[in-house]
């Protein structure tokens, strides 16, 4: 299945019923009165979690979400029949939108959540509504309110917690496989991995999920590889594992890829890249201990990193255990500080803003490379037909 984790839709409630007019028109009951009932309400907008789904493709075929309109109001005080609502299955972990004022609506975090989109219309008023002791036979109606009309924008963002990060190739997918049940595809050579993955890490009674996307290289920010916006999915995690290859295939030095993937995190978001982070050196059965203890320590005195240090070998097992045991106790202790400090909530709240503008600003380029390369080619066709343009000459 394609996974597609950007959309954009249009939503439409359904409008009001209009009240209706009419008077009681029975044999042997003269001046009957007023009898017109209320229209019916007209239907609403919902989104709904689903655990079952995992992508927004569907919303490529079905760009657009109308609920039905109220009925009208019926006589002998009968009112309209509401509208029915429509409630549309999104993934969990689904950010909303409004795509024209870039209005932050909501999350669709949890599974059977519901969330209001578009309210429906209120109902008319029927004639009945307006009797009164001095005017017996009103003859007024009201029409009911028109339903909400949206343009939404749906972002997906993979519910995890915890994030890898790392070049092509630095052992992501082979971790993921070696602590869960995930089966991406590993391979020797870079990209296999072209849609995130989820895995699910058991660690004794608890479990946590993590989170593989695929690789980054220079340039990545500018559209380079398959670019950054995969790392939006890292934007709920809590704890980032920075993987870096011992012995790149390439040859390229450790310190430089380091570097390269924090430059091009820091440039999608900061808040992402101010997220507590652990290096990880993966393929550690790859090179002698004394070799591999060298660029270790070069790596660590070059980048200056402060935080936790972990080296694995992911296909010999080595290492993974305590990883995961490390990493299960500070997630412990991190929702713990959840419940104390409020400062979690800005920094997600700063994330969701900073992933929102590189996407919009990503939308509105490449609108414009569109427009452009539509030009071009319009002046291409005009330029054809001008040279099999056939002139005539009449001679007297």
């Amino acid at each position: 299945m394609k996974f597609v984790d950007e959309t954009s839709i249009r939503v439409e409630a359904g409008n009001g019923g209009p009240g209706c007019l009419s008077f009681r028109r029975e044999k042997y009951i003269a001046k009957g009165g007023p009898d017109g009932g209320d229209g019916g309400d007209g239907g609403s907008v919902y989104l709904k979690g689903d655990s079952a789904l995992n992508t927004l493709v569907d919303f490529q075929f079905k760009p657009r979400i109308r609920a039905e309109s109220g009925e009208s109001g019926k006589g002998k005080d009968c009112t309209g029949a509401k509208g029915e609502s429509v409630y549309v299955r999104v993934p969990l972990g689904t950010s909303v939108f409004d795509d024209e004022s870039q209005e932050f609506l909501g999350d669709v975090n949890d599974e059977g959540e519901t969330m209001l989109v578009a309210q429906g219309g209120f109902h008319g008023l029927g004639n009945t509504r307006f009797k009164s002791s001095t005017n017996r036979a009103p003859r007024q109606t009201t029409k009911g309110t028109k339903g909400d009309l949206k343009l939404l924008r749906f972002e997906l963002k993979l519910i995890a917690d915890i994030g890898l990060l790392g070049l092509p190739n630095a052992g992501r997918s082979t971790l993921i496989a070696s602590v869960s049940a995930a089966r991406p595809k590993v391979a020797d050579y870079p990209f296999t991995t072209l849609v995130p993955n989820l895995g699910v890490v058991k660690v004794g009674d608890e479990s946590f999920v993590i989170a593989d996307i695929p690789g980054l290289i220079e340039g990545a920010a500018e559209g380079m590889g398959l670019g950054v916006q995969f790392l939006k999915h890292l934007a709920r995690t809590r704890l980032l594992l920075h993987l870096v290859d011992l012995s790149p295939m390439d040859g390229s030095n450790p310190v430089d890829n380091f570097r390269v993937i924090e430059k091009e995190v820091a440039k999608y978001s900061k808040g992402i890249a101010e997220k507590e982070q652990w290096l990880v050196f993966s393929k550690l059965d790859i090179l002698p201990e004394e070799q591999a203890a060298e660029i270790m320590k070069d790596v660590l005195e070059s980048c200056e990193f402060k935080g936790p240090v972990f080296k694995i070998s992911a296909v010999a097992k080595r290492g993974t255990d305590a990883l995961c045991n490390a990493i299960q106790s500070r997630l412990l202790e991190m929702k713990d500080l959840e419940r104390e400090e409020e400062d979690w909530d800005v920094m997600d709240e700063k994330i969701r803003n900073e992933v929102h503008h590189y996407s919009s600003k990503q939308r509105e380029l490449r609108r414009e490379r569109r427009e452009e390369t539509q030009k071009l080619r319009s002046v291409d066709i005009d330029a054809q037909d001008d040279d099999n343009d056939v002139e005539v000459h009449y001679e007297p």
